[in-house]
């Protein structure tokens, strides 16, 4: 897309070329992650933008503990900040995160720092990709930080919903997965196939381009109205373990919607014993075409 309007928060690797040049305080992060493998520190490692501290998606913004709580719960509060500051983070600095995979690990620290209360986080819009598509430099090895001095917040559980909350929900619910997944047809990872009941299915993919970079503004409006998230109504979204669904939320930031996140997402949900589950398309798609 476009450069980014003053306050979006994604920034284009042209933008953030010009701030590095200028000397801007900045912070990079990068969240290298992959589902089912291990190797985001040596791929770090292997090449990253210069000065960028490695960020661990699984053991640095991700809890763990009963399944009944998700593959990805949040971290408790200390330990988020307590690693921010690891990172270096400094009161000053504006952050900007990314990945190599579609900005995916990218959106679910931008939304765990933002929810803490850093003031000025952003996404690299298309990742190490569009940094090096415009011949931005990398360098190898691993950068460690002096300790940061940034206060943030302890947000707690207060913005996000446990799985009695999202069984309760009253606005639309938004289910990230892929529509296979989705409908219950496959289930790679968690127990039980399928959807929670009344959920509209809203894909990922629908809001990002080919290469990874989000949408126009005007299409992403469009994508949620069709999910049934129209103006006015209240949106709560989940995914496979509550990181995808941070980059649908980070979607609705750019067109000005909030999205509150169910972080235990369906991994919590199938491993509740009792819970009811749905399978099949969504009603969407059943839905007459106006005009």
């Amino acid at each position: 897309m476009a450069d980014s309007l003053p306050g979006s928060p994604l920034i284009s690797a042209v933008e953030l070329r010009k701030l590095l040049a200028a000397d801007a305080p900045v912070r990079l992060l990068d969240v290298r992650y992959r589902l089912g493998h291990d190797d985001g520190r040596e791929r770090y490692a292997e090449g990253h933008l210069p000065g960028a501290v490695f960020v661990d998606l699984e053991r640095e913004l991700a809890a763990h503990g009963d399944p009944r709580d998700g593959r990805h719960p949040l971290p408790e509060d200390a330990d988020l900040a307590e690693a921010v500051r690891r990172w270096g983070v400094r009161a000053e600095e504006s952050v900007v995160v990314y990945d190599d995979s579609r900005s995916l690990p990218a959106s679910r620290a931008w939304w765990a720092l933002t929810r803490a209360g850093l003031r000025d986080v952003r996404v690299l819009d298309g990742g190490l990709s569009a940094w090096r598509a415009i011949g931005g430099e990398t360098e190898r090895g691993e950068v460690i930080p002096a300790p940061g001095d940034v206060e943030l917040g302890s947000p707690g559980t207060a913005d996000v919903l446990d799985t009695d909350q999202v069984a309760l929900w009253t606005g639309v619910l938004l289910d990230a997965r892929a529509p296979e997944r989705y409908r219950g047809e496959t289930e790679p990872i968690d127990p039980v196939a399928g959807h929670i009941p009344g959920a509209r299915n809203l894909p990922i993919a629908e809001v990002l381009t080919e290469d990874g970079r989000f949408r126009e503004p005007e299409e992403i409006a469009d994508a949620f109205e069709v999910a049934g998230a129209g103006e006015n109504i209240p949106i709560a979204a989940y995914c496979g373990s509550g990181v995808t669904a941070a980059q649908l939320a980070l979607a609705g930031a750019l067109i000005g919607r909030e999205v509150t996140l169910y972080p235990g997402s369906w991994s919590a949900w199938s491993n509740t014993p009792g819970l009811p589950v749905a399978t099949g398309a969504d009603p969407a798609e059943d839905d007459p075409l106006e005009g």
